[in-house]
């Protein structure tokens, strides 16, 4: 079952994160928040096909929730200041590790098809989307063309903050040529003005993503559970 997450449509990865916000507001006491964790956990062990991913988000969430659990602490709620931290770490943790399994075509193909969004805003936000991908190809290959022409920072401190402003401003001239470059492409396939849109791929539902979409729904619903158990 390692990788199902992999052939899960876009949607279904989407509703994890919607549904573990839902289900953290139901994290009020150490049972749910230990039960919760515990249950995101074990899923991360049973249907993804690596822990580094995981392990990364789960680190990154973990500074929030160790921020929370200090905040709380110094307000003189300490008995509070474990859960508060689980609750952030079961609010935020599901979603920033399945939006990482997202891709932005699929996302909007099943958008428009699916949920029957607006094409127009559908194609627009699959636009955005794509250009913030390619932000950080376009800042290595910046980065390897000045190291190429010598104009690395060095080990010089003032050097590499000199760096990091060329390096920006070259990110903001290589996004607006592309910005242009896109808003040219769009106008000349009748972005403004087409009435009827056609999508590249269709968006099937597979009895996996019916599944996914179970599993998803009970994780989320696991806190309220632990609460009326106890």
């Amino acid at each position: 079952m390692r990788g199902a997450v992999t052939r899960l449509n876009p949607l279904v990865l989407m509703s994890f994160g919607v549904a573990s916000l839902l289900g953290s507001f139901a994290v009020r006491d150490a049972s749910s928040a230990v039960a919760a964790v515990l249950a995101y956990a074990v899923a991360a062990v049973v249907f993804l096909p690596s822990w580094r991913y995981p392990l990364l988000c789960l680190a990154l969430c973990g500074v929030s929730a160790v921020l929370v659990a200090v905040s709380a602490w110094r307000l003189g709620n300490g008995d509070h200041a474990p859960v508060a931290a689980a609750r952030i770490l079961v609010l935020a943790w599901p979603g920033s590790v399945m939006i990482g399994f997202v891709d932005p075509s699929a996302l909007g193909d099943h958008a428009a098809q699916r949920l029957r969004v607006p094409a127009r805003f559908v194609a627009s936000f699959v636009a955005v989307i794509q250009r913030m991908t390619d932000f950080s190809a376009t800042w290595q290959q910046l980065d390897r063309t000045r190291r190429v022409r010598a104009m690395g920072p060095g080990r010089n401190p003032l050097a590499w903050v000199r760096h990091a402003g060329s390096m920006t401003f070259g990110m903001l001239a290589s996004s607006l040529r592309g910005a242009g470059r896109m808003s040219i492409a769009m106008d000349a396939r009748g972005f403004a003005t087409a009435s009827g849109r056609t999508w590249a791929l269709p968006a099937p539902w597979t009895r996996l993503d019916s599944a996914g979409l179970v599993v998803a729904v009970a994780l989320g619903a696991v806190p309220a559970i632990a609460r009326l158990a106890t």
